[in-house]
């Protein structure tokens, strides 16, 4: 029997295999019921691969906490320390860039879990903000995102294969962890 609480650790090298194969099971489960299969094909294409993972990995603005139950991966996140929109307005801003959980493991806690070790992980970073952008027909990931304390802010256009969409930009001030 699997155990309830995943536990949350670093994302090293060696995880690019697993990010990747965990990259696009978990966007194609998120999009492919609202996407064409040409669009969601050409955008994993592009940016789920282990060429890319390895890189991302490689870089020190970029970030992965990867959530495990009985060491199997059932999610994760990235940040990046980068570019900041204007819209995001509070200090020392860190993006969360992707956050995927799988499916099966949806309204289990790991999602929580995942998210409250980003706000540990950004606050020892340094950051006193988060932010991140999220599909405006994504209806279910911007209800756990405002559960979370995260607010609208602006919105970005969003490049899916050939068609356009709308992210919109939440933005979550960090408060230091009651003592």
């Amino acid at each position: 029997m699997m155990k309830s609480t995943p536990s949350i650790r670093a994302a090293t090298a060696a995880d690019a295999e697993t990010l990747t194969e965990l990259a696009r099971r978990t966007f194609h489960d998120a999009f492919a019921p609202m996407n064409s299969a040409e669009n969601i094909e050409a955008y994993m294409s592009q940016n789920f691969t282990l060429q890319k993972f390895s890189a991302h990995l490689a870089d020190p603005r970029v970030f992965f906490l990867i959530a495990e139950i009985d060491a199997t991966p059932v999610g994760f996140a990235k940040f990046c320390d980068g570019d900041v929109p204007d819209c995001v307005s509070g200090v020392a801003p860190i993006e969360i860039e992707r956050f995927y959980v799988d499916r099966e493991f949806h309204g289990k806690d790991v999602a929580q879990t995942l998210m409250q070790a980003c706000f540990k992980h950004a606050r020892q970073a340094g950051h006193e903000t988060i932010f991140l952008g999220v599909w405006d027909k994504n209806d279910r990931a911007i209800a756990f995102y405002r559960k979370c304390g995260f607010d609208v802010v602006g919105s970005h256009a969003f490049q899916m294969g050939d068609e356009t969409q709308n992210d919109l930009l939440m933005e979550k001030r960090l408060q230091e962890p009651a003592r």
